[in-house]
């Protein structure tokens, strides 16, 4: 019953799709079941097709595949692997190919073949341009806690609707949702999966899920997925210690151990487990039409001593902290991505500055399509924590990002990670009043969609969120009939409209053709100027930040062409809650500032953004 070709390439870690072979599958009358172990004694299978009491497998090769029919097992029906380890200690095991498993805190996998879905997302699909070249606003989800209905989850079908109304209403232009595959603690957000191949019970099937993205995709919505191959939970019935001895996780202790997160590192020196990993990426891209994974703490794959404090044991063969073996795993993953599912994108969430994430690899890159740009996060905002009448003193938060902007090809976030933990949330990081704290976080969005880099942004933000993220309940949606927290969400609704229109915001995204400081150092008023340029003239924007309390009702800024202006965007309009200190007329002056030869006077209101757009070349 065996497939040779299967074996072979499994065993070489060249399997593209091992999910085909591995785990349970439709065979004739019944299931065939089939399991990796070769450390065990035994295997058995049990379940619900055996009152639960063991049906041994035979071993079909050396490097310990184990394999069985069963003639009246069914679809739907519970099933686990009863594993004898070398100490002679029986222990149940969840499949970890299996494609759908219990509603925590029940454990036991699923009988059900490949999930089948009738797709209508053909249209979508062949779009092979997806976010590059493209403009990318990012909205980031944790499904059990965006939407609740009295304290229970949504089911994914009913998240699509909502979702989707929600997204397009706000002119996102993708979703990223946070790690779905099948996880035991709702603590983690599925940060620590056990069932890599299962899509989580907690909203419904594979195929409620599968409409879920369809359902997306008809809406012109991308996906993108939070993916998790450098460590996993160490439930008992998951891969930890899965025959009796480390199998997917590193031999050595200290090496598989990640104790800052409680969980086991993935051993990507071993052909079987990049089979898993890759075959599990492809399976997400391909099976369920995800547009992009989002790979987590790349830095934990990259560097043998992360987390450990640079742990002088903890060095590759050339006396580095390196793991060549995880180096490796990341390029052959990015490269059959763009193998097997070419319109598929990967990002990369590293912590480190290590060089060339998003290069080729010929170029002695990584592969990935983009990187998070942790840095700019950082000192963004750091400088917005700081009391305003300090910030001129942190200007560099501001200037030096730009000097390595186009290093690599960014996603600028403001993430779930930033707004937990006692971080607070955005809202909250800022100084001041409400009034304030509702102004400075418009000049902060202003900020983070006319700089150059993709944009994230996580859920609740939009709406000016008072509360850290709590996964545990639904978002304060009582906040969208508060007058600051509408009107805010009212500037990111034309805020994100704008982005999508205005190609100079992301035509240039990769070199310094698309930007240039009017002037960075008046960063000493907390003022900065800035242009973005597109491939064409007439899509030229000035930008103009204030983060500062004062008001200036005359303030000349360079103009460097001669173009008539028109201000598209003022966040101190009174549609936003501002008040109403706008710009209607924007007269140039042949007068030279910020060396440049034109210039005009605006008024710029206290902690604001203010974009203006050139729209025809003027005669002398």
């Amino acid at each position: 019953m065996g497939s040779s070709i299967d074996i072979y390439l499994f065993h070489r870690g060249e399997h593209r799709e091992i999910y085909n072979y591995m785990g349970a599958h439709p065979y004739k009358d019944g299931y065939i079941f089939r399991t990796w172990a070769p450390s065990a004694k035994n295997v058995e299978v049990v379940g619900d097709f055996n009152n639960w009491t063991g049906k041994p497998m035979n071993r079909i090769n050396l490097e310990g595949i184990w394999e069985i029919y069963i003639e009246n097992a069914k679809k739907n029906q519970l099933y686990k692997f009863k594993i004898q380890t070398v100490n002679n200690v029986w222990k149940l095991k969840s499949d970890p190919y299996s494609f759908y498993s219990e509603l925590r805190p029940k454990t036991a996998s699923i009988i059900y073949g490949k999930p089948n879905f009738s797709w209508t997302d053909n249209k979508w699909m062949k779009n092979k341009n997806f976010g590059k070249n493209k403009p990318l606003n990012i909205y980031e989800v944790h499904l059990g806690s965006w939407k609740k209905n009295k304290d229970e989850f949504l089911n994914y079908r009913e998240i699509a609707v909502l979702l989707t109304e929600y997204v397009k209403k706000l002119n996102y232009n993708a979703v990223e949702i946070l790690p779905i595959h099948e996880y035991p603690l709702d603590d983690s957000w599925g940060y620590q999966g056990t069932g890599y191949y299962s899509v989580t019970s907690r909203h419904g099937s594979p195929e409620d899920f599968m409409y879920f993205v369809n359902y997306l995709h008809k809406n012109s919505i991308g996906i993108i997925l939070d993916w998790v191959p450098g460590h996993f939970c160490k439930d008992d019935h998951g891969l930890y210690m899965y025959d009796g001895a480390p199998l997917y996780e590193h031999n050595w202790k200290l090496l598989r151990e990640n104790d800052s997160w409680g969980t086991a590192n993935f051993d990507f020196s071993r052909n079987e487990v990049r089979s898993f990993l890759i075959s599990n990426a492809i399976y997400w891209l391909k099976e369920f039409h995800i547009d992009g994974l989002r790979i987590d703490a790349v830095a934990n794959i990259i560097y043998l001593d992360y987390g450990k404090n640079g742990h002088p044991e903890l060095k590759n063969e050339y006396g580095e902290n390196i793991n060549l073996s995880g180096i490796n795993f990341l390029r052959e993953l990015n490269r059959d991505i763009k193998k097997y599912v070419p319109r598929a994108i990967t990002i990369a969430e590293e912590s480190t500055s290590w060089y060339g994430v998003t290069k080729k690899e010929k170029n002695d890159g990584l592969g990935f399509d983009f990187k998070w740009n942790m840095g700019w996060m950082n000192d963004t905002l750091n400088y917005m924590e700081t009391d305003p009448l300090f910030r001129g003193e942190n200007i560099s938060k501001v200037t030096f990002p730009m000097m390595y902007a186009f290093s690599e090809k960014y996603i600028l976030p403001f993430s779930h990670d930033e707004v937990v933990h006692g971080k607070k949330s955005l809202l909250n990081k800022i100084p001041g009043r409400l009034e304030e704290k509702i102004a400075n976080l418009k000049s902060l969005y202003g900020y983070l969609m006319t700089i150059p880099g993709k944009k994230l942004s996580f859920m609740g933000n939009e709406i000016a969120h008072h509360l850290e993220w709590r996964f545990y309940e639904e978002l304060e949606w009582n906040l969208e009939k508060e007058f600051y927290n509408s009107k805010f969400q009212n500037f990111i609704k034309d805020l994100n409209l704008l982005y999508l229109n205005e190609k100079s915001l992301w035509e240039n995204d990769w070199d310094w053709n698309g930007f240039k400081w009017i002037d960075g150092s008046e960063g000493k008023n907390n003022v900065f100027i800035y242009m973005r340029k597109g491939k064409s003239n007439k899509r030229n924007l000035i930008v103009v930040l204030n983060f500062s309390g004062n008001t200036w009702e005359k303030y000349r800024i360079g103009i460097p062409m001669k173009m008539k202006y028109k201000e598209i965007l003022n966040s101190d309009g009174e549609n936003y809650g501002g008040n109403g200190k706008i710009n209607k007329n924007i007269n140039l002056e042949k007068l030279g500032w910020h060396n440049l030869e034109y210039s005009t006077e605006i008024q710029i209101p206290a902690f604001s953004v203010i974009i203006l757009k050139g729209e025809t070349e003027t005669k002398e």
